[in-house]
């Protein structure tokens, strides 16, 4: 059975100080929750402090994105050896946000792939469709471009270290959400083409998380479905009460 995990994107929020408040106040209301995974992802320039803050807790840490060179002269990126080296154990790479601002082309995205893999970081892949895609019927062509695109030249075994988070862009940050059918069949789209690329058990144990708007309200319904092993939370992680609620969804 595959293992949930409620991983909270806090994206361009939180000072060090109130990165620190929130995961004492996350790690109070959740400390008695091992059964399944619990992450934060926080500005680079708290992930230091924060990484302090959660030591000896049941909490773990990602970054949000990193450049796939270990150093050299690239003005203002992070190199995995340096999310690793502040306790990063996964780290986001994908996300519709930097695909959109940042130019990041499922080139890029398989760079950073196979970077954090060979520092032993866990990465979470960002897929995800546009409203004007969803509704042309293009979503399975959009997400299966996405996949093989980032996923070039990858063994089995290296998928085994990689989650996938399903966020259809047009649920980010609207309010709107997939209901749990949408996001379930569109999750084992994902998984059927996992397996065309791979093997069907292997599909079967990766985890695609679910990420759109997720909040305490509609947590429950979303994690209850079978393709679903968890979600991947913008805004409702910014605050503890309603990120302690939605993990406690999964339970």
């Amino acid at each position: 059975m595959r293992r949930l995990m409620i991983a909270g994107n806090w994206k361009m929020n939180k000072t060090v100080a109130e990165g620190v408040d929130l995961v004492r106040k996350l790690s109070y209301a959740t400390n008695n929750i091992t059964s399944l995974d619990i992450l934060v992802c926080p500005t680079f320039t708290a992930l230091k402090s924060v990484s302090e803050a959660i030591k000896g807790t049941n909490i773990k840490l990602g970054a949000q994105n990193m450049f796939w060179e270990e150093s050299g002269a690239y003005t203002g990126e992070i190199s995995p050896l340096m999310i690793k080296d502040v306790g990063c154990e996964y780290v986001i790479i994908g996300h519709s946000e930097r695909r959109e601002y940042f130019g990041e082309t499922e080139e890029t995205v398989n760079k950073k792939l196979k970077s954090a893999l060979s520092y032993s970081l866990k990465p979470i892949l960002c897929i995800g469709e546009k409203l004007a895609e969803r509704e042309s019927g293009a979503t399975e062509r959009v997400l299966e471009t996405q996949i093989v695109g980032a996923l070039d030249g990858f063994s089995a075994v290296e998928m085994e270290q990689i989650i996938i988070a399903y966020e259809p862009i047009w649920a980010i940050g609207t309010g709107k959400t997939a209901t749990p059918e949408i996001a379930d069949s569109t999750q084992k789209f994902i998984r059927d083409k996992i397996a065309s690329i791979f093997n069907s058990q292997l599909a079967n144990k990766i985890r695609i998380l679910y990420g759109g708007s997720v909040k305490p309200e509609n947590a429950k319904d979303l994690l209850s479905c079978e393709n679903i092993d968890g979600a991947l939370v913008g805004g409702a992680s910014l605050d503890a009460d309603k990120f302690a609620k939605i993990i406690e969804a999964g339970l």
